[in-house]
C-alpha cells in the first residue's frame, strides 16, 4: 500500500533541504532482477534504510528529506519491479522472501553491520520481516502506517469495510468489474491486470490505483490519471502480493515479534488512517517493551500527510540528538 509516498510536498519547511545522491548502483540479485540503489547524506553517518510502499511504489527524492543529511547515511532502493529497477512490473521471483534476501544483500554490498529500518505502509510490513528475520543487522525501527499483512486487514480495504465510509468511491472501483465477480475484487482484478492483453491492464490499472490513492490522505483529492506504466506497475504488483497474501503466514509478523522485542521502534499512525486503521498498529505495539506508538489527531495514512511528516522528522531528529549526546555518531553506530 502507499501509492502517496511520493508526493510530498515541497513546501513543506520541516523537511531537511533535499540532498543529492553521493552513490547511485545497480546490484544484480539473480533471477533476472537489477536493482536501483543510491545513498545520500553523510558517507560516516548513521545507516538507515527507507523502504517504500506499494508493494510496486518505489523511492522518491523526497524520501531523503526525512533526515538530518549531516548525521544519517540514507540508503534507497527500488524494490523488485519498481522504479527504476529492471524488469519493470515483473512478478517473476518476486516475493516477501525475495525482497528480504534482496535487503540483506544490499546490507553486505554496501558493507553496513547493522542500519536503523524506515518504512511505511507496505514498507512497514517488509521493515518487519526483515527485522525478524535479521535482528542482529537492525538497530532499531521508525514505522508508518502499520500493514501487517493479514486478511482481515486487505478484507478491510478489499472486502467492503472501508466502503462504508467511501460508498461512491467504492462504487466507481466496483464499476469496472461484473457484479458477478464483485464478492473478490482482488481475484477480479488479477485477472485483469495479468491478461494478455497489455491494453486491457492498463484499463484496469488506473481504477486499482484511484481507490488506493482516494483513502490515503484526509484531504487527497482522488488522482484521475498517472502515467501509464507506473500504474501498470504498481497495480500489478501490488495485486500481485495481495493475491497471495503478501506472502506471509497468517499472523506471521505479530508471531514471531519477539524476536525483535530487544529493539527500539516507534510507529507514527494517522488516528484517521482508512487505508491501515490504527488497530494494527496498536496489535502491534501492545506488550512491546521498546514500542512507543504516536496516533497523529486530523491525519490519515499518507507520508504526504502534514502532520504525518512533520512527525516522522521529529522522531528522526530526536534519534540524532540522541546519538550525538551519546557519542555515537561515528560510521555504522547504533
Amino acid at each position: 500500500m502507499d501509492r502517496m509516498a511520493g508526493q510530498i510536498s515541497a513546501t513543506h519547511g520541516r523537511l531537511h533541504p533535499a540532498d543529492d545522491p553521493f552513490d547511485r548502483r545497480i546490484l544484480n540479485v539473480g533471477d533476472g532482477h537489477r536493482l536501483y540503489i543510491e545513498q545520500c547524506g553523510n558517507p560516516e553517518g548513521r545507516p538507515v534504510l527507507v523502504l517504500h510502499g506499494g508493494p510496486g511504489g518505489g523511492c522518491s527524492p523526497f524520501m531523503r528529506r526525512f533526515f538530518d543529511p549531516a548525521h544519517f547515511r540514507i540508503v534507497l532502493f527500488d524494490q523488485r519491479g519498481c522504479g527504476r529497477s529492471r524488469p519493470t512490473a515483473s512478478v517473476e521471483a518476486n516475493t516477501t522472501q525475495h525482497l528480504v534476501a534482496d535487503i540483506e544483500r544490499i546490507r553486505a554490498d554496501l558493507d553496513i553491520p547493522a542500519w536503523l529500518l524506515f518504512g511505511g505502509s507496505w514498507g512497514a510490513t517488509l521493515a518487519l520481516a526483515y527485522a525478524e528475520a535479521q535482528p542482529d543487522h537492525v538497530t532499531g525501527l521508525v514505522l508508518r502506517g502499520v500493514f501487517l499483512g493479514r486478511q482481515r486487514e486487505l478484507d478491510w480495504f478489499y472486502g467492503g469495510g472501508a466502503a462504508r465510509f467511501f460508498p461512491d468511491l467504492w462504487a466507481r472501483f466496483q464499476d469496472p468489474i461484473p457484479e458477478a465477480e464483485r464478492h473478490d475484487m482482488i481475484g477480479a482484478y488479477h485477472r485483469r491486470l495479468f491478461s494478455e492483453d497489455a491494453g486491457r491492464q492498463g484499463r484496469y490499472a488506473l481504477p486499482w490505483l484511484m481507490w488506493e490513492n482516494a483513502l490515503a490522505g484526509l484531504q487527497s483529492a482522488p488522482v484521475s490519471h498517472a502515467p501509464a506504466e507506473y500504474a501498470r506497475a504498481f497495480a500489478r504488483l501490488e495485486n500481485h502480493y495481495f493475491s497471495n497474501q503478501c506472502f506471509l503466514e497468517e499472523g506471521q509478523l505479530l508471531r514471531d515479534r519477539h524476536r525483535i522485542e530487544h529493539l527500539p521502534a516507534v510507529i507514527v499512525q494517522g488516528r484517521y488512517d482508512m487505508v491501515c486503521p490504527p488497530g494494527t498498529a496498536h496489535e502491534l505495539a501492545e506488550g512491546w517493551p521498546g514500542c512507543e506508538l504516536r496516533i497523529i489527531p486530523a491525519s490519515g495514512h499518507a507520508l504526504s500527510e502534514p502532520r504525518i511528516s512533520s512527525e516522522l522528522v521529529r522522531v528522526m531528529d530526536t534519534i540524532r540528538d540522541d546519538d550525538l549526546r551519546d557519542g555515537s555518531a561515528s560510521a555504522g553506530s547504533a
